[in-house]
């Protein structure tokens, strides 16, 4: 068969495979146009999940009636002041949304520039252009593609259903509404308003679209590297989600899902976070033109950065410092006052003359006269956002009151399993974990294998105090551990340890390594669930706690203390409202 060109029509349905792969494409290279004509307000109406028709309405700059034609050819663009891909500040620059959706389905476009004395419009159907004619619209441009795919069968039969694709293109215009928090944004599917947000700040916008609840629970960060800024908003640890759902990445105003920043934001909560959750977060990237190759696919949401790794360390840094915040229910740092010089925090009535079961004795009566239980603070509440301790339940959790009237319920073992790897985390780092020499060392037998992998890491564990050496086959003796462990069961930790340790030898193998260890160590330490405290020792626990980076989870990134408010708690009750 001879050599032959193909008719630009067949390049052109060839070409939409690569760009408009699904109804989301469509709207996304859609909404970026809007962008870039300068929106300030833009509408999405879907129709069977954006299949049969997708509309895009904005109030930009327009397209003059001069270049519509122009506008649907390959690789026309008005984006581009130079050839030479470097300095982009558009969304789009490719010139090859259009042609490629008017290849594979319905194309109309209506558009009046502002000062043109009306609109004009020219479809395209299969790649076959109509002739530009007059037509009745607002200054602006409005995009309709319907019967998508109808010329293209082979791509169409690999769609989705109505819904699924719904919902990709739902999340594709979520994610350029949470990039242009200065445009307002309406979509609408099948008839149902999705969401209607004004334009407003970016703070605004997160909340409109994480949902109020999520976003009250989000802190601000803000970080600079190299000439590189980030800034945005992250949960906490106790905040995370069975899925990336609520996770937004944009750079230079480009909403991206880039994997360097994905695995970024996953590593940056690895340690306080439980496997198979993830973090929330809504974060954003300045980055040097120069620094920044975006013209690295078709559907430009996967970027090539300069300093990968620069960019890479900045991100986990500063979400690293984030988490490194002491605890606080109000969102912001609390105030700390020494130890030491602590008054009461409450004025405490008589004890009762009974005691609830299963409750520790407590600094506060159950069962005393209303009078008595009106306890005033001595000092500001506010000061302390775990609050006051009044009792401990179970042996296991200690509850506690704050300054707004939140009920705070801690897990004593989960708490101080945190306290314990920071405190052990920080002698490490500082090059200073003290080993306790054992009176009498400690023989412990395990398989040739698990032997032979604790043996190999004699290095890392002397590192964090714990000494170590073979004692014939298949046996370890313990010469030391870890001073802060105090009285540790030095074969149960052993164990734990083999368990922990792979065989891997590469650099982020031994860093997880030492997490585990650390994370082991300070299991054995923590004080256990079913051991009474006294009111002291509550008291101790929540104030090392505020003053004790990432304390809002333990060590297996499960939380430390959940808070029931006022409003949670006459919801419990059946109270709201009455």
């Amino acid at each position: 068969m001879p050599i032959r060109l193909l008719s630009p029509n067949i390049v052109n349905r060839i070409a939409a495979g690569e760009v408009i792969e699904r109804p989301a494409a469509a709207v996304k290279e859609l909404v970026e146009n809007a962008l870039d004509a300068g929106a300030r307000r833009i509408e999405v109406i879907l129709v069977g999940g954006g299949i049969t028709r997708i509309e895009v309405i904005d109030d930009g700059c327009g397209i003059a009636r001069d270049e519509l034609a122009l506008a649907i050819e390959r690789h026309a663009t008005s984006k581009l002041s130079d050839e030479t891909l470097v300095r982009i500040a558009t969304l789009g620059f490719r010139g090859e949304a259009l042609p490629s959706i008017g290849a594979a389905a319905k194309l109309t476009l209506i558009s009046r520039p502002k000062g043109q004395d009306g609109a004009y419009r020219i479809v395209v159907a299969g790649g076959e252009v109509s002739a530009v004619a007059p037509a009745s619209a607002p200054e602006g441009t409005r995009a309709i593609v319907e019967d998508l795919f109808y010329a293209t069968p082979a791509r169409r039969k690999f769609l989705r259903k109505p819904a699924a694709e719904a919902d990709a293109a739902e999340r594709a215009v979520w994610r350029l509404a949470l990039s242009a928090p200065n445009v307002a944004f309406r979509l609408v599917s099948d008839e149902r308003v999705m969401f209607d947000v004004a334009a407003q700040d970016e703070a605004g916008r997160v909340a409109a679209l994480f949902g109020r609840e999520t976003a009250g629970g989000l802190l601000a960060l803000e970080a600079e590297r190299d000439g590189v800024r980030l800034l945005g908003l992250a949960g906490p640890a106790s905040l995370s989600r069975a899925t990336t759902a609520l996770q937004s990445f944009v750079v230079n105003g480009r909403p991206v899902q880039d994997p360097l920043l994905r695995m970024a934001l996953r590593l940056a909560y690895r340690d306080v976070i439980p496997a198979g959750r993830h973090p929330v977060a809504a974060l954003r990237l300045e980055v040097p033109p120069e620094a920044l190759d975006v013209n690295v696919h078709p559907a430009k949401t996967e970027l090539r950065f300069a300093d990968a790794n620069g960019v890479r360390s900045l991100v986990i840094g500063a979400i690293g410092r984030l988490l490194e915040r002491p605890v606080s229910l109000a969102g912001a740092p609390p105030v700390y006052t020494p130890l030491s010089s602590q008054r009461p925090v409450l004025n405490l009535p008589p004890r009762p003359s009974m005691q609830a079961r299963g409750f520790a004795e407590a600094e506060f009566a159950l069962l005393t006269p209303p009078e008595a239980r009106q306890f005033e603070p001595v000092e500001p509440l506010a000061e302390h956002p775990l609050g006051a301790p009044v009792a401990q339940i179970l042996d296991t959790y200690v509850l506690a009151v704050a300054a707004d009237g939140s009920l705070v319920i801690v897990d004593q073992h989960a708490a101080h399993e945190r306290l314990t790897e920071e405190r052990l985390r920080a002698e490490f780092q500082a090059g200073r974990v003290a080993s306790q020499p054992l009176l009498l060392p400690v023989v412990v037998d395990f398989t040739p294998i698990e032997a032979a992998r604790l043996l190999a890491q004699v290095d890392v564990l002397q590192s964090l105090g714990l000494e170590i050496e073979a004692f014939g086959p298949g046996a370890v003796l313990v010469r030391a551990v870890p001073a802060a462990l105090k009285e540790p069961d030095a074969a149960a930790l052993l164990r734990d340890l083999a368990e922990e340790f792979g065989e891997s030898e590469t650099p982020v193998a031994l860093e997880a390594k030492l997490d585990s260890a650390l994370a082991r160590l300070a299991c054995h330490r923590s004080i256990r669930a079913g051991r009474r405290l006294a009111p002291a020792e509550m008291t101790a626990l929540l104030r090392e706690m505020e003053a004790t980076p990432r304390a809002g989870t333990c060590s297996h990134g499960r939380p430390t203390f959940l808070k029931l408010t006022r409003a949670e708690l006459e919801t419990m009750f059946g109270r709201r409202g009455m």
